[in-house]
């Protein structure tokens, strides 16, 4: 399923820029911690506010963002979708730029200001062009540190939010993500989702708001990425302008349990739908484990392997998927929407089997990797992209510089590291299943794959 695959690369930093051009606040000179030239990456620190500038030489465009650590670790089950509330008024509009004056800005300078949530992290981003960096740096900080949050702005947010909430269960996919969630999830702090419900987001009061606001915006809490063809020191300036300001704080994220399914399971919703919807969820290694990689390839094996059988040998689904989750608290898993739901699971699960029993060949494996290698990069080639791939390892990945190496690292992967995660990981499948359960086997989908001891 497409969304849990996507979902924890944030942020689809739309353009937008700017600047606090003038007074850089002198007696309070960034102290910086650290400098690096790995990657292109400079890295330095602000008041407590870790700051990751790359410099693309030739770049006309500018994406930044300021992320908000703690995800799902921020909220609870009470006040869920605060946050992605916060953030969506804080796009409405800003002390020094009303609603009229912002969008005229942002239409001027060919900007725009976003924002984005997840189980990890939230941000509030922006790209732009790099001749109105400066005009959109000034509507980006104002944006993020000085929201207006008028009783008018969040009447008009919370009601946005509330229809985009009640939207999900019209969307067979939606629905069986947010089944999954729940079952997968149990227990877990991500059991409360960044998005919120219906119920969660109706309780939201606009001084909860306000206060929440005040909680999140320390530079513990923060971290500013920003990527184009700008100095790092012209950057340094503009940060200790912006936020010298704002409070430390002590801000420390706590740890995030792994999660570990003792056996398969299979829970089948009713639905009215013309095909059956369906997802399988394994608990996947985390972004810091050595196992990473092998299970990166493991995983896009499988996903050529099921299309070829599913869709193009047999005919059962227009899409089934293996996906790989990248979050804290990683997960992978199966999905395909299919009328006999049995024999397209059956087909993926003896796919699964045949990775945990047979070697992949060297010459397989070496297309493989180079294919991902391939989309990999393809996916990094915007300026958007690569912040939110730096923000994303510097998070939950172990530290932006754990990719320097990736090529290697992949390149390194045998046929035998392939079997040894399939076995590993991709065994105790948690289904979900949208659809008619008159027509669902559940001993097929609670059947191992064939681990191997």
């Amino acid at each position: 399923m497409k969304i849990v695959r996507r979902s924890f690369a944030l942020c689809a930093f739309l353009y937008a820029l700017t600047v606090l051009g003038l007074s850089l606040a002198p007696l309070l000179a960034p102290r910086v911690v650290a400098q690096s030239a790995v990657q292109g990456v400079t890295e330095f620190t602000v008041n407590g506010l870790k700051v990751l500038v790359k410099q693309r030489p030739t770049s006309q465009t500018v994406a930044a963002g300021l992320f908000i650590k703690g995800g799902a670790r921020n909220i609870t089950a009470t006040n869920a979708g605060i946050e992605a509330v916060m953030l969506d008024l804080a796009t409405e509009a800003s002390t020094n730029f009303p609603r009229e004056t912002l969008r005229r800005e942002l239409a001027r300078t060919a900007s725009a200001v976003s924002f984005g949530v997840n189980y990890d992290y939230s941000a509030i981003s922006l790209g732009t062009t790099r001749q109105y960096f400066d005009r959109a740096w000034q509507i980006f900080v104002d944006c993020a540190l000085h929201p207006s949050l008028t009783p008018e702005d969040f009447a008009l947010v919370k009601q946005r939010r509330l229809t985009n909430l009640s939207d999900d269960q019209d969307d067979p996919d939606s629905s069986l993500r947010i089944l999954g969630a729940s079952i997968a999830y149990a227990g877990h702090p991500y059991q409360h989702n960044p998005r919120g419900t219906v119920a969660s987001v109706e309780r939201l009061t606009l001084d909860d708001i306000r206060r929440y606001n005040q909680q999140m915006m320390q530079t513990s809490r923060l971290l500013l990425v920003i990527v184009g063809d700008i100095e790092p020191q012209d950057v340094q300036r503009k940060v200790a302008a912006s936020f010298a300001s704002l409070p430390a704080g002590t801000y420390q994220p706590a740890p995030l349990p792994p999660l570990s399914f003792a056996a398969p399971n299979v829970t089948v919703t009713p639905r009215e739908l013309p095909t059956n919807y369906v997802q399988g969820i394994y608990a996947a290694p985390s972004l810091t484990s050595p196992d990473m990689y092998p299970i990166r390839v493991a995983t896009n094996v499988l996903r050529n392997r099921v299309f070829q059988e599913v869709r193009v040998n047999r005919s059962l689904s227009y899409a089934p998927d293996a996906f790989l989750a990248e979050q804290g608290t990683n997960v992978g898993g199966i999905y395909v929407t299919a009328v006999d739901a049995n024999q397209a699971v059956q087909v993926m699960l003896c796919e699964v089997a045949r990775l945990q029993t047979q070697e992949i060949s060297p010459d397989e494996l070496k297309a493989i990797t180079q294919s991902f290698l391939t989309t990999r990069y393809l996916d990094q080639e915007t300026n958007a992209a690569q912040a939110g791939a730096l923000a994303r390892d510097e998070l939950v990945g172990g530290g932006w510089r754990s990719s320097a190496n990736l090529l290697e690292r992949l390149r390194g992967v045998t046929p035998q590291d392939v079997r040894r995660v399939a076995n590993t990981y991709m065994r105790n499948f948690q289904f979900v299943v949208l659809g008619n359960p008159q027509k669902i086997d559940r001993q097929i989908f609670l059947r191992q794959p064939g681990i191997l001891r």
